[in-house]
């Protein structure tokens, strides 16, 4: 099964009520599934990263715990998020509400675990929260993959973040002073496109390190246009791959903000 091995426990903020799957000891690292859910290559980067000396926190957010991706269940989770009140999936210059509670999480995680603060991983359609997340102080690591809200529906969705006027001024001063934030991203995928990488490095300047690996026709590694998930369904896990270098980074940066700082 895709969780064993993982505690299972109930987090409340706010009234809100939801599953959390944790695993591992350290510092603390909260894992922000993608669509369609927790799928078992979300749950084995969980995984890898509780073995590489952290305690893992893997919230439920929608989808079912351990279901194998489809193309089927992928849309009938999207359309659900879509609808949802706490997704705002088209808002250029708002985050989405579940990002309060998502915060709460990572409060209670640091009281838990201790150390210098918390990491925090969003994907595809959670990518951006790990942005909106940096308005807590605990939040030292914070890594985007494969950001994909708003979607980019026009130009200026393509280059936005997802994420307040306040909340981008906060995480600018937090950046400034020493914190860096992580992204990544497959060169020809549009769910996730230049312009916001572009909007980031404006916004962050030396303070936030893009890996943008190339998915364009006849790249040297053979990866499809179709590339979305860089850590978890399109990662090759073999040394040399640039997918699995991005990932051995994603460990290393945690590594560095939540053991060596």
């Amino acid at each position: 099964m895709a969780l064993d091995g993982f505690d299972e426990f109930r987090f409340t903020h706010d009234g809100a009520t939801r599953t959390v799957y944790r695993r591992g000891t350290g510092p603390a690292v909260v894992i922000i599934h993608e669509i369609p859910g927790i799928t078992p290559p979300v749950a084995a980067f969980a995984r890898r990263v509780a073995e590489a000396g952290f305690t893992a926190f893997l919230p439920h957010l929608f989808g079912t715990p351990g279901k194998p991706l489809s193309a089927g269940y992928t849309i009938g989770q999207m359309v659900r998020v879509c609808v949802s009140r706490e997704f705002r999936v088209l808002a250029k210059h708002e985050s989405s509400p579940i990002t309060d509670w998502l915060r709460a999480l990572c409060r209670h995680a640091h009281a838990e675990c201790g150390g210098p603060g918390v990491g925090a991983i969003g994907m595809c359609l959670t990518g951006n929260f790990a942005l909106a997340l940096m308005v807590d102080a605990t939040i030292m690591a914070p890594v985007l993959s494969q950001p994909s809200l708003p979607f980019p529906v026009t130009a200026s969705h393509r280059a936005a973040l997802h994420i307040s006027a306040d909340e981008l001024a906060c995480v600018k001063e937090r950046a400034q002073a020493g914190c860096p934030v992580l992204g990544l991203r497959f060169t020809a995928d549009p769910m996730c496109p230049p312009e916001r990488f572009g909007a980031l490095r404006r916004e962050l300047g030396d303070a936030f390190e893009a890996i943008e690996i190339d998915s364009s026709p006849g790249n040297a590694y053979g990866i499809k246009r179709t590339a979305h998930s860089v850590v978890t369904k399109d990662l090759v896990d073999e040394q040399g791959h640039p997918t699995r270098a991005a990932l051995d980074r994603v460990l290393s940066f945690f590594r560095e903000r939540l053991i060596e700082h």
